[in-house]
């Protein structure tokens, strides 16, 4: 794709690069880019994901058992050879230097273990967010940076940008209106979920509402790039107000005004509509439905066709691993997390 006399626009919510010769004007079938690749990349990636997080939460709760037969050993042990005088002498012998970094580590200890599972899911992915938006600002990055974390129909690199543009924010505004709704519903979701279903589900959505998008850039003939996690938020967002349609929501500026999650479900998936048919440019309406319909079936149906039915493919893998391990194991529970 030629690049030159570029104009750079960022909105709030994508970012688009504009050029004469970017963006082809004949939208016959024949100068619109094939989406096969893209699709078949959309199916395996979603089959990857959940599969992956099927063998996490087996190997998390075969760990969490070992890890804490192990603890009750070992505080049985401290408590019979260590008292607090040990502790006590321990702790003059540092430094100041040294309290006072373990005082810091404890503090920051204590914080981590007051935040909920889903709060410190949420944390990690806003931390990868905003990773991603630093390397925005390293001048001599643009090029990578335009290449893998902008989804565009229209580019040679069509399949990973359609995951990395999911963690990729220009804007501080636009990634903290995104992170914002995430780390609000983070606990409920999560509480839904489960911590691997849930990470499984997030970058489906992803993945999924690209490809909706590069269906309605394809279909219109506007190939333009774009990034963002809205797709992505737009599921949790629609999966935790399908589920609970009757919970009383307000805005933050005008606690007097509230109104039901189903109903402002329906609003946004209205406002989203009306912007694809319009053809409004300030959001990516086609990723936004797309993320926001995979949150709905997923909750009315998908965890049914997808998590419930993964006991199969657990039973394979703990077998592999029991082969591999020379021994047998005992059935893998179906864990928590599930619907």
């Amino acid at each position: 794709m030629a690049w030159r006399r570029c104009v750079l626009k960022w909105t709030n919510t994508e970012f688009q690069i504009r050029s004469a010769k970017a963006t082809p004007r004949d939208n016959s079938p024949a100068a619109r880019p094939s989406l096969l690749k893209p699709l078949a990349f959309t199916i395996g990636f979603t089959g990857c994901s959940f599969g992956v997080a099927a063998i996490l939460q087996y190997e998390s709760l075969k760990s969490r058992f070992h890890t804490g037969r192990e603890e009750a050993e070992a505080d049985e042990d401290l408590k019979g050879s260590k008292d607090m005088t040990y502790w006590h002498n321990w702790w003059n012998q540092l430094t100041s230097t040294q309290k006072q970094l373990v005082l810091l580590l404890s503090s920051v200890d204590d914080l981590w273990g007051s935040l909920t599972e889903g709060q410190r899911v949420a944390t990690g992915i806003i931390a990868v967010n905003a990773l991603v938006l630093c390397c925005w600002r390293i001048p001599s990055m643009q090029r990578t940076m335009i290449k893998y974390f902008t989804s565009n129909p229209a580019s040679k690199t069509r399949c990973l940008p359609m995951v990395l543009s999911t963690f990729s924010h220009y804007s501080l505004l636009h990634m903290g209106a995104n992170m914002y709704v995430l780390w609000t519903l983070s606990t409920s979701i999560v509480s839904l979920l489960g911590r691997d279903q849930f990470l499984a589900s997030y970058l489906s959505a992803g993945v999924i509402s690209n490809m909706v998008s590069y269906c309605s850039k394809t279909a219109t003939g506007r190939l333009y790039p774009s990034l963002g996690a809205s797709g992505a938020v737009m599921s949790v967002l629609a999966a935790v107000f399908t589920k609970v349609p009757e919970a009383k929501l307000g805005i933050l500026l005008l606690p007097m005004v509230t109104f039901t999650a189903g109903n402002a479900l329906k609003a946004l998936i209205a406002m989203d509509t009306a912007g694809l048919i319009m053809g409004w440019r300030f959001l990516d309406h086609a990723a936004h439905l797309g993320g926001a319909l995979f949150g709905v079936w997923y909750i009315a149906y998908g965890h049914k066709v997808i998590w419930r039915n993964r006991e199969p493919f657990v039973k394979l893998w703990h077998n592999i691993r029991s082969h591999g391990n020379g021994g047998g194991g005992g059935r893998p529970g179906s864990g928590p997390g599930s619907l």
